[in-house]
């Protein structure tokens, strides 16, 4: 590999690192500006009903297009798919800046989906062509850095271009950067010198995966929210993934080019780094979704307090991929950066368990830190390790495959973090609410509280207020008892997700544990 590695001159380095870091850098923009705008946009096209859809559809995308893209760029050489990659983000770009329904934003977004989805693991698998091992880290590390900056600037960047302009702007501003990485794309990354042209494209299972992961990623959806958990859609959808996943793997084992190589998944860094991967993402999930809520909503800190509370997690989740590459590179070891990483999120969720309405705000700004310290280090070492243990010839399917098993995470953890919420939540409020409520209270006023996020909206809280005021309930006021049980029972629904992140990042944290000390990769 380092040979391999070795054949490119320094001016191709060069040119490649600018295209890489050009590409990276526009991924972050639009993630870090369109989240902040995202419910602004949703208002302006009247699509609240659909807003789930918005976010799992695009979801769903991206981690069929990780494995696919990454194996047809090991066939056609990176260069070609980044440049299909990122004409599907242009192209998907420019339509949502167009949108004029929803509906059409969505199926836009899916569009850009397929590109932004290609582009990021590509992104690191260009690094693994044109660095040998002991360089790598260095710059995946690096690689940290435009991420950095437009996690401190985004934000803020995408809010003042929504409240001073108009959300369409965020679209079009993305439309010369991505214009720029289709002119560096050609000139910095490497194009495949030797192409065999009797390769072919493992169409069989493309279509089992799509067939798999949509049905499983739909069950997770609609369980616990449109139909409940044991229905007859959600068990169908359920046993549909399964089959799906069965015949997808056989087809695999006897495929010629198989999209996912069987031994990809048959090495242990890599099976052990993509299910550390897997169930970690419902702690991060935790701590991006709900810990602001928690704060908002049970502690009643204001949204830009909040905000604050929570930047260092995101801050230190960017930078610290630098000096950890760094580190790698320089000693060669990481699986004690690996373990103490995980360590330190487990600790985090485990502490957030403990929180309560009157947790001190500076107990949470120390669990922010220690999450973003922990957190911040593994998607390095994820890179480092995955790329040193395959051969070269399976570089990109290896980085997509990471980057699947991510996206399926992603997509499926909300599903069962919601639903679970919304059981503990429920559960709770029947407990904890004054009996004298279902009397005075009208059934709009009650379906309001049925829902957390009445305490984070002003006008169902002052709705609530006029309903009530005067009213007791066991000498005290009305409103001020059946607030406090709104409170309490959030509390007890952010605390059950708590426990399921921090049980399922402690089993990431032991199966990381199990990860060889020193990773070996495998013939060209």
């Amino acid at each position: 590999m380092a040979e391999e590695a070795a054949k490119y001159s320094k001016k191709q380095v060069l040119w490649g690192l600018v295209a890489i870091f050009a590409v990276y850098g526009t991924v972050a923009y639009s993630v870090q500006t369109l989240t902040i705008a995202r419910p602004k946009i949703t208002a302006d096209l009247d699509g609240l009903s659909l807003y789930a859809w918005s976010v799992s559809i695009p979801a769903l995308v991206m981690a069929l297009v990780t494995v696919i893209f990454g194996k047809l760029s090991d066939m056609y050489g990176r260069r070609l798919i980044l440049m299909i990659a990122l004409s599907a983000s242009l192209a998907g770009t420019v339509l949502s800046a167009l949108s004029p329904t929803f509906v059409f934003l969505i199926v836009a977004s899916a569009i850009a989906a397929v590109g932004a989805g290609a582009m990021m693991p590509l992104v690191f698998a260009v690094v693994g062509d044109l660095f040998p091992p002991t360089e790598r880290a260095k710059w995946v590390g690096l690689l940290n850095i435009p991420l950095g900056v437009f996690t401190l600037t985004g934000p803020a960047l995408g809010g003042f271009i929504v409240d001073s302009l108009n959300w369409r702007y965020l679209f079009w501003l993305a439309v010369p950067l991505l214009v720029l990485c289709l002119v560096t794309v050609p000139m910095g990354v490497p194009s495949m010198a030797n192409r065999d042209k009797s390769r072919k494209i493992d169409l069989k299972g493309c279509f089992w995966m799509a067939l798999a992961a949509s049905s499983s990623i739909l069950a997770f959806s609609f369980a616990g929210t449109t139909f409940p958990w044991l229905s007859t859609p959600i068990l169908g959808l359920l046993l549909l993934s399964v089959v799906c996943w069965v015949v997808f793997v056989r087809v695999e084992t006897r495929a010629g080019e198989p999209i996912l190589d069987p031994i990809v998944l048959r090495n242990r860094s890599f099976s052990t780094v993509a299910l550390a991967t897997f169930f970690s993402s419902f702690g991060t999930m935790g701590m991006m979704m709900y810990f602001p809520m928690f704060l908002q909503g049970v502690q009643g800190i204001s949204t830009l307090q909040s905000g604050f509370i929570t930047t260092p997690y995101g801050v230190l989740t960017a930078f610290m991929g630098v000096p950890a590459g760094y580190a790698i590179a320089r000693t060669g070891r990481f699986k004690w950066m690996f373990v103490a990483g995980y360590g330190l999120l487990v600790a985090a969720m485990f502490a957030l368990i403990l929180f309560g309405a009157g947790t001190p705000v500076a107990w949470s700004v120390a669990v922010a830190v220690l999450a973003g310290l922990g957190y911040g280090v593994i998607p390095t070492i994820n890179t480092v390790v995955v790329q040193n243990a395959v051969p070269m010839r399976l570089m990109g399917v290896a980085m997509g495959a990471i980057f699947f098993f991510l996206n399926i995470g992603s997509a499926i953890s909300p599903a069962i973090l919601g639903s679970t919420m919304n059981v503990a939540y429920a559960r709770a409020l029947e407990q904890s609410l004054p009996p004298e409520l279902k009397v005075t209270a009208d059934a709009r006023i009650l379906e309001a509280i049925d829902d957390p996020q009445v305490l984070l909206s002003a006008p169902a809280m002052e709705d609530l207020r006029k309903v009530l005021d005067g009213k007791t309930s066991g000498g005290e006021p009305l409103f001020d008892r059946t607030l406090a049980a709104v409170r309490g029972s959030l509390e007890a629904g952010v605390r059950a997700i708590f426990w399921i992140g921090a049980a399922m990042t402690l089993l990431s944290f032991l199966i990381v544990a199990t990860i060889p000390g020193k990773t070996r990769g495998g013939e060209e």
